[in-house]
């Protein structure tokens, strides 16, 4: 059977993109690793499905695997390559889009220039939101790595994000901390690993190491969690512009109880055919 697909990315952060509404598919976990393999197969950091929705106003339902076959909850940069996607390929003409994930129901907005916006939805703070292994909500938490007792904050984007605050992100540590981390006893169903650097109260360097998929050249929910983060510890203002070693994003955050929003670009690489 052959598998039609368009190549995507947002930021450098790469996906696979298939249409599940036209054409029939199943995709094991160790079909997913193929495809996403940079050297077997197409290569990417996530596999996304368009799927018909399961609700009443909603217009799409949205599946994301991780290269390693793994599917989760949310990804941002997928997101605005999905709401790209499917105006591409015609599937829809609206301005905004509603789309079912499993961590809810989410609204994409097309901007001039190509952008996408994104409501992504209220940050959860609660320990049993991500699941992380703690008695009570905290502003930050400490753990030891390699000696070190470490300070991160905590929340769900619809995915699980820990954050640590560093002062120099180029030689941060994350090809070594980010998978003892992202694995860490205090997150179950592991973690995404965000490390960020303030440059002023309206812009932070961020690189984030992807549960499932090692270190991405960008993270739209981990430079939503960053922000997030960044706020509640007062370091940071109410727009923020997060630089991340693929691009920049817009990130706006009202604060406590209020959507996070996320501004960026969605640009398509090319479509092709591969043999399931």
């Amino acid at each position: 059977m052959k598998i039609k697909f368009s190549k995507m990315h947002g930021l450098g952060n790469d996906f696979v993109v298939i249409d599940a509404l036209r054409q029939q598919l199943q995709l094991s976990p160790e079909r997913i690793r193929q495809l996403a393999d940079r050297r077997f197969g197409i290569g990417c950091d996530q596999l996304l499905l368009v799927e018909a929705a399961n609700r009443a106003g909603v217009d799409f339902r949205y599946r994301i695997f991780n290269a390693d076959g793994g599917e989760v909850q949310q990804c941002g940069n997928g997101a605005r390559c999905f709401a790209r996607f499917v105006r591409e390929q015609g599937l829809s003409d609206k301005d905004s889009i509603v789309v079912e994930t499993a961590s809810g129901v989410i609204t994409l907005y097309h901007e001039p220039d190509e952008l996408v916006r994104v409501n992504m939805g209220v940050p959860n703070f609660a320990p049993a939101s991500l699941p992380m292994r703690a008695e009570t909500e905290q502003p930050s938490y400490e753990l030891t790595m390699d000696g070190k007792t470490l300070r991160f904050g905590a929340v769900s984007m619809g995915n699980p994000h820990l954050v640590l605050l560093v002062e120099d992100l180029a030689h941060a540590p994350v090809a070594e901390w980010g998978p003892l981390l992202e694995a860490h006893p205090l997150f179950p169903e592991r973690v995404n690993v965000g490390f960020m650097q303030p440059v002023g109260r309206n812009q932070i360097r961020l690189r984030v190491y992807e549960r499932g998929a090692a270190e991405t050249l960008a993270c739209g929910t981990g430079a939503c969690a960053a922000v997030a983060v960044g706020r509640r510890w007062g370091l940071l203002d109410e727009q923020v512009t997060v630089s991340l070693p693929g691009g920049e994003l817009a990130i706006r955050w009202a604060g406590e109880g209020q959507p996070l929003w996320m501004i960026g670009p969605a640009t398509t690489v090319f479509e092709g055919v591969i043999e399931a």
